[in-house]
């Protein structure tokens, strides 16, 4: 581990708290957990393309996991959920969280860019409000794409941050010179993934104020991509 991630996987490490505190991350009121419940599966569930196994038992791959609030909902609905995340201790919680449920989950602490999962393949990759903090994400968007089968599905749920920083304190040192600081555009993140993937959408959440616990005035989005 460098210093750079030493230094991320100690942010997030010291966040882990009180991270579940934010509306879409603890998803602790009803209508919020519901609104992500609904999202995830329109966009794990019946469409997929996979034809590999029943639509109600995939293969995913939750990249920057958190604390595994959407885990948990994806287990929930019957997949297979494997979670990273670089921080032990969101991983600590992740784990306790799918525990407490009484539902089977695999967590691994793993750089997002390069996720330990060795020559596994999955039916969807799921990634929230993670590309900004990356320092190439072209080549994790290429390293994500490969590790789905054909007909797979790569979903980013992403945005145009206010502000980089998630939990209120200010980012690693050097924050600012991430590519992506402050988070990507639809329009951008676009560009960046067609090349690997077969085909893509891209749909607005700006406006889903029950996914967000209230009305926000960023650009939010999702991009469901198949390979």
């Amino acid at each position: 581990m460098n210093d750079r991630t030493a230094e991320i996987s100690a942010y997030w490490d010291a966040a882990a708290a009180a991270f579940d505190d934010e509306p879409d991350h603890g998803l602790r009121a009803e209508r919020t957990r519901a609104a992500w419940a609904a999202r995830l599966r329109s966009w794990v569930g019946a469409e997929t393309a996979s034809p590999r196994v029943p639509a109600d038992a995939l293969e995913v791959l939750d990249i920057g996991c958190g604390t595994g609030s959407l885990s948990l909902l994806l287990a929930e609905a019957g997949h297979r959920v494997t979670g990273v995340d670089l921080a032990p201790r969101m991983v600590e919680q992740a784990r306790a969280k799918l525990r407490d449920a009484g539902l089977p989950a695999r967590f691994l602490v793993g750089d997002a860019s390069r996720p330990p999962t060795g020559v596994d393949r999955f039916d969807v990759l799921l990634c929230r409000h993670l590309v900004w903090t990356l320092p190439d994400p072209h080549a994790a968007l290429r390293e994500w794409a490969g590790m789905l089968r054909p007909g797979g599905r790569l979903v980013l749920v992403e945005g145009r941050w206010r502000e980089a920083g998630q939990t209120g304190t200010p980012y690693v040192a050097g924050a600012a010179s991430l590519p992506w600081s402050g988070g990507v555009t639809a329009e951008e993140l676009a560009a960046a993934v067609r090349p690997s993937v077969a085909s893509l959408r891209i749909e607005p959440l700006s406006g889903e104020a029950d996914l967000w616990g209230g009305p926000v005035d960023d650009e939010r989005y999702a991009l469901v991509a198949e390979v």
